[in-house]
């Protein structure tokens, strides 16, 4: 080899060391001559930076191929599947390395063509411990086990990276008890295989063991104190995790963002804002876990503040972090504000974005803009499906909800449980007892769907509303006993209430309140319906029950939002600072007003 060549050759490695992928290819084409090696060189640097195209162009460009181009290449090919052209190289191949055989064999693996790689693996003429270890870790990759342990057992040397390899395949295979009986049985370990049996007890909820592997550890890296951040706190032990938190040496932002997670999950939102403020570096992820925080815990509004906020700090919001913070909002302006948001960064017709805001807008009692929304969704999931047909039912249209339900069906798209509860509510609502009965029949016979105990109530609802309290009597008799809970009885006892049956008010009654014994609405239902037909003696019977279990009655309120304010008021309570006011304008404007439009005399609660 001409010394010009070598010295150019060497200068394309460096270039390619340094990234500089460009420059080497300048380089090499500025050549006014090259040989094999060049060309092997160029071809590995474009194979680890991921650029196969130009390094499979390169290949069959090459005016004589040798042996290390070609074993580059072999690898190339295996791992983007392409095993026809690795196995047409492979063959014409004149010196058969070990890397060659050992590329080949990992490919067939990769692709789950076990019987190949096997074959290829006993025609080998020498193998080597990587070899062995491509041969255990395909088995296992491919939920073979048993023939991963036979590989490892026939193993003529085992260093640590095949005993690490066997620990894994057991971990990978859920197997962590002979997982471990391998990892005690290793004569060297490093920390790789630490780590592994550390991640496999958290991930497995094994906390205990957890902690006994992380103790025993000689030396530890990031990887290992932030496994044991996260895992404690996904396992829900959050002041341990919080204690190993304080402890790292160097905390990444990953255990930063799983502790902001763990305190949210915990309703702890002071905590994970507190992390959150002395967070040096913030990422989508950050955001995200305290804006989810604030979506489920509150207060109201909290979470779409800091989505705002996030976008000043010049963080982009995902869909994630968009529906999270639809969620929680509290009124109207908020979804519309939202709402708004998403559409200027292109997310509003995000499926589970839109989904939500169905929902959010059906809750606000705007059915028009959830109908809407519905009909702009590009491709309806059963999500979105049963979202509008939840939203229809709860507004009392249940002709609009069997319309959008029928829809669904012929999209092809298969009801859920969720669906169901929407469906057979519409059919309660619309008084379309025929149907709701062949619905709810057709859960199990026909969608695989088994009725739980909202199914159930609902059915109850529909034979109730129409004056079959009997008929839905019998249905709770004969549902099975784990779905009979308080809801179904609480139906058939809303029914009786409704067409006052007494005689079966009283027995479902004393059920129901066997089941809800802390409950005052089951109490204060059952006194109802004993009122109303005149059983003063029951009635007293139930109140004294109430008092022995010192069961207290839930005052009732209303609630009303002025300029994003919530306020609150009780029966009878009188502690709002505007309460005069208030009691001045319902008397002296709202009741006449009210009494003129309804044609007789209101009685004011006030006086």
């Amino acid at each position: 080899m001409p010394s010009f060549i070598y010295n150019i050759n060497s200068k394309i490695l460096c270039l390619g060391r340094q990234g500089k992928i460009h420059e080497a290819r300048e380089l090499f084409d500025k050549m006014p001559q090259r040989d094999s090696f060049s060309y092997s060189t160029m071809i590995g640097l474009y194979l680890k930076n991921n650029d196969f195209l130009k390094a499979e162009t390169l290949f069959k460009s090459m005016p004589q191929k040798n042996n290390v181009a070609e074993a580059a290449m072999i690898d190339g090919y295996a791992k983007v599947g392409r095993m026809e052209e690795a196995r047409k190289v492979f063959d014409y191949m004149s010196d058969k390395n070990v890397y060659a055989w050992n590329s080949l064999i990992s490919g067939y693996f990769r692709i789950g063509r076990v019987y190949e790689a096997a074959k290829l693996f006993d025609q080998m003429p020498t193998k080597n411990v990587v070899s062995w270890t491509i041969f255990l870790m395909g088995f296992s990759r491919n939920g073979l086990i048993d023939q991963a342990r036979d590989a490892f057992d026939h193993m003529p040397e085992k260093n640590v990276v095949a005993w690490t390899a066997m620990v894994k395949s057991y971990v990978e295979n859920g197997q962590l008890d002979e997982a471990r009986r391998i990892f005690d049985g290793m004569p060297q370990r490093n920390l790789y295989s630490w780590n592994i049996m550390l991640s496999a007890y958290l991930d497995n909820g094994k906390v205990t063991e957890a902690i006994g592997i992380f103790n025993l550890m000689a030396d530890r890296n990031e990887v290992s104190w932030t496994s044991m951040v996260t895992g404690l706190a996904k396992n829900g032990w959050t002041r341990h995790a919080r204690a190993y938190f304080d402890q790292m040496p160097k905390k990444d932002i990953a255990a930063w963002n799983a502790m902001i997670t763990a305190y949210a999950d915990d309703g702890l939102m002071v905590e994970a804002r507190h992390l959150f403020n002395v967070m040096t570096e913030r990422n989508t992820v950050t955001w995200n876990a305290l804006i989810d925080g604030y979506a489920k815990n509150g207060p109201p509004n909290e979470a779409l503040k800091h989505l705002i906020l996030m976008r000043q700090f010049g963080v982009s919001p995902t869909e994630t972090t968009l529906t999270s913070a639809l969620t929680s909002c509290g009124g109207m302006l908020e979804i519309m504000q939202a709402h708004s948001l998403a559409i200027n960064l292109g997310f509003d017709h995000e499926i589970s974005f839109a989904n939500a805001l169905v929902t959010m807008y059906s809750k606000c009692g705007d059915i028009s803009s959830a109908c809407l929304t519905f009909e702009n969704i590009y491709v309806k999931d059963v999500v979105s499906w049963t979202a509008m047909i939840l939203a229809y039912a709860n507004h009392g249209c249940g002709s609009h909800a069997l319309h959008i339900f029928a829809c669904m069906l012929k999209s092809g798209t298969r009801p859920d449980a969720i669906t169901f509860v929407g469906v057979l509510s519409a059919c309660a609502h619309a008084g379309l007892v025929k149907k709701g009965e062949n619905i709810f029949d057709s859960m199990s016979r026909v969608y695989d769907v088994q009725p739980k105990a909202e199914h159930y109530a609902c059915l109850i609802d529909i034979l109730g509303r129409a004056g079959l309290v009997n008929k839905a009597a019998e249905v709770v008799l004969q549902m099975p006993s784990s779905e009979r809970d308080g809801p179904v009885l609480g139906a058939v006892l809303g029914a009786c209430k409704l067409h006052g049956d007494i005689e079966l008010a009283s027995h479902m009654g004393e059920k129901l309140i066997e089941l809800e014994s802390a409950s005052s609405g089951s109490y204060v239902l059952l006194a109802n319906i004993y009122a109303a037909g005149g059983k003063w003696e029951e009635l007293a019977a139930v109140r004294k029950k109430m008092k022995e279990k010192m069961v207290k009655k839930v005052p009732g309120f209303s609630q009303i939002e002025v300029n994003g304010k919530t306020h609150m008021f009780l029966v009878g309570d009188r502690t709002h600072p505007e309460v005069d006011e208030i009691h001045k304008m319902l008397q002296e404007t709202l009741l006449p007003s009210m009494q003129d439009m309804v044609g007789y005399e209101i009685l004011c609660a006030f006086e």
